[in-house]
This record gives structure tokens, sequence and C-alpha cells, in this order.
């Protein structure tokens, strides 16, 4: 009897990998991107989110592009040594292509580009293995979600949720209430799956989407300054990694 369809086992960890003509176009578009304007900025990016970039891709579409992802095959089409430098300098930014890094493209003056980046920090929920920026206790009492403005209880349904996150609730009036302050976090301490969920639950935001730049590349000189900023990358245990190929 021949083996029906249905006990066909598919992979579905398996990705298609680039072609080389992907990779090729995407050089190319690097190349001519470089061509175009007058300053390559290398820059860095603290608690990955695609939605937060794709912001700055759209509030920056007329006037810059952006190539975040793999920084080897980026590498490659700035060139990595003064001998294959696609343009005098560019093997500088290259170099130090490692990482959550990507280049952005642009004309804006470098006053203006980091001045933009240093007042762009959305908050976001954390993730298991980002470190909590502050102790956060869930006082005695009907447990509240601040999502709402007021924060509103949790309804009634909720508390399976919540005591499977840790939370010893008893229901009084319909309403999850704590007979005694919980504490969720501590600062600086790894945050657990079980408490970064709990958090996103009740609607805290414990981290911003940072964006550190770290050099530009001037075309008309070919000179590379290193910029001095903060760090804007977590040490995170267990993370994940976002490191998709992405164009604006």
């Amino acid at each position: 009897m021949p083996k029906s369809r249905r006990a066909k086992l598919v992979s579905l960890t398996k990705v298609s990998k680039k072609t080389k003509e992907q990779k090729g176009a995407f050089i190319n578009e690097v190349q001519e991107n470089a061509d175009k304007w007058q300053y390559c900025w290398l820059f860095e990016v603290g608690n990955m989110r695609n939605s937060h970039l794709k912001t700055v891709r759209n509030l920056w579409k007329d006037s810059a592009r952006i190539f975040f992802g793999r920084g080897a095959v980026m590498a490659k089409a700035l060139g990595a040594t003064p001998e294959e430098e696609h343009k005098p300098g560019l093997h500088k930014i290259a170099q130090q292509l490692k990482g959550q890094v990507g280049l952005f493209f642009t004309n804006s003056s470098p006053d203006e580009v980091t001045e933009w980046f240093a007042d762009f920090h959305p908050p976001d929920f954390a993730r298991s293995g980002n470190k909590a920026s502050r102790t956060f206790i869930i006082p005695a009492g009907p447990i509240m979600q601040q999502h709402s403005d007021p924060p509103e209880p949790f309804p009634h349904n909720e508390e399976p949720q919540l005591r499977k996150l840790g939370l010893h609730t008893t229901m009084v009036r319909g309403v999850p209430t704590l007979e005694a302050p919980h504490t969720v976090c501590k600062e600086g301490k790894t945050l657990t799956p079980e408490q970064a969920q709990l958090l996103k639950l009740i609607g805290v935001k414990m981290i911003s989407f940072k964006v550190g730049l770290r050099a530009y590349w001037t075309a008309e000189t070919g000179v590379v300054t290193q910029i001095e900023v903060e760090q804007v990358v977590e040490e995170k245990e267990g993370g994940e990694d976002e490191d998709a190929a992405m164009t604006n």
C-alpha cells in the first residue's frame, strides 16, 4: 500500500538560504547607496524590536536609507580592507559590522542625526533575559491592569493565568486579589520568562528601544569619525536573535 501523504513529516525549522543572486543584489544595493549619500553611519540596536526599527525607517524614508541584517554581507559590500573597499575609508566601517548593527545612509548633518536618535527611545515590554530597570511590587489588594488609564482590575477569568505566573491570589467580589504585596522583580536582576510575561500582562514596560550611533563615514573626505556614546546593547541570557536582513 502506498504511503499516505498525510503521514509525510515536514520540518518547521528549515529556512531557505539566500541565493547567490540575492546576495549579489543586496551588495549592489548597499554600494549604490554608498555612492548616493554624503554620510554612512554605523549604528547598533539595543532591545531590538522590528516594529520600532520600522518606525525609524518610516520617519526617515524620504531622507535616509537603512540596512540592518547580515553584517558579513554588508561588510563585503563596503569592503573590509583598503584594497577591497568600495570607496576610500569605508573599510573602517566594514570592520565594525559585528553584532546587532546596521548602516544608515543620509545627507543630514551629523548634529541633526545624533540629536534625533538621542531623543528616540520608545518604551517596550521586557523579554526573558533582559534585566529589570527597576524594582516592581504589586501591592496588596485588587490586582490592577496598567494598560488603561486609570488602571482597571483584572477580570475573574484571568486569575488562573495570574496564579500560573506565581501570584497567590484569592477572589474578592469576583476580582483577583493579593492578601500581601508581591515583588515581581528587583532592579538589575535578570528577568525569568514568568516575570517577563507577568509584567507584560499587567502592562509594565521595563526597557527602551535604543539606537546607538557608533561611527560615521563622510563621502567628501573619506574620514570615519568614531562616536563615544553609552552602551545600548544589553547582555541577555537566552535572548532572541533578530538578525534577519531588512532595508527601508
